[in-house]
């Protein structure tokens, strides 16, 4: 963020990519004029109470903004006043965040970062493969089976894995045997924390915007 830049919060409506006449709860922060990158962060799952609300998303989000990026964060169809109804599926949750992808990198000229908590890794993992905008992956607490290492390889794309000690959702020995082998890979294990952050928001938040800074 440029200097004495304040975080104020805008909400926006993002036109979904498979229904233009529907829209996506979302919120805009801004981190000042010159900001050339953005950041997108996707909350966990929407029929487990996952929101853009979220502790996690909103100190992502933060993170992002005091590493001098735009962020967008946003609600998935049929949640808060996003339009639709409430969905578990991969291929709704994708064009929910490629919609908000492509709102993002209209707004930001430079490149792109694309975060996800849980759930919402996995998107970001899936539609960041396909664009090319996208130069970074910050991925918190993603449970291994919904998230592919060898997509991630593929990518080529700087990620940075956390997850939590105590998680037993997204376990730290699993994440860190799966990406092993992956280069650019970064997983940091935060101690005494479990997969809903209950602590460790503060330690997500210092590692996320020490990652990103040069």
């Amino acid at each position: 963020m440029q200097p004495g830049h304040q975080w104020v919060e805008k909400t926006i409506a993002v036109a979904r990519r498979d229904a233009p006449d529907q829209s996506l709860e979302a919120i805009y922060v801004a981190a000042g004029l010159a900001a050339p990158r953005g950041a997108l962060v996707a909350p966990p799952h929407p029929l487990y109470g996952g929101s853009m609300e979220s502790p996690v998303v909103n100190e992502l989000a933060y993170a992002c903004f005091k590493a001098g990026m735009d962020t967008v964060r946003f609600n998935w169809r049929g949640v808060g006043a996003s339009s639709g109804s409430a969905s578990g599926e991969a291929e709704d949750a994708d064009c929910d965040y490629g919609s908000a992808l492509d709102h993002l990198a209209e707004t930001v000229p430079g490149k792109l970062v694309a975060c996800g908590y849980s759930f919402g890794a996995a998107s970001a993992v899936r539609c960041a493969a396909a664009h090319p905008r996208v130069g970074q992956l910050i991925l918190v607490a993603p449970p291994p089976a919904l998230i592919s290492p060898e997509r991630i390889a593929g990518t080529g794309k700087a990620t940075l894995v956390v997850t939590g000690e105590l998680d037993h959702l997204a376990p730290a020995e699993a994440l860190q045997a799966a990406f092993a082998a992956v280069p650019k890979v970064e997983v940091v294990v935060l101690p005494e924390t479990d997969h809903f952050f209950a602590t460790g928001l503060a330690d997500l938040a210092q590692s996320t915007t020490t990652w990103l800074t040069p």
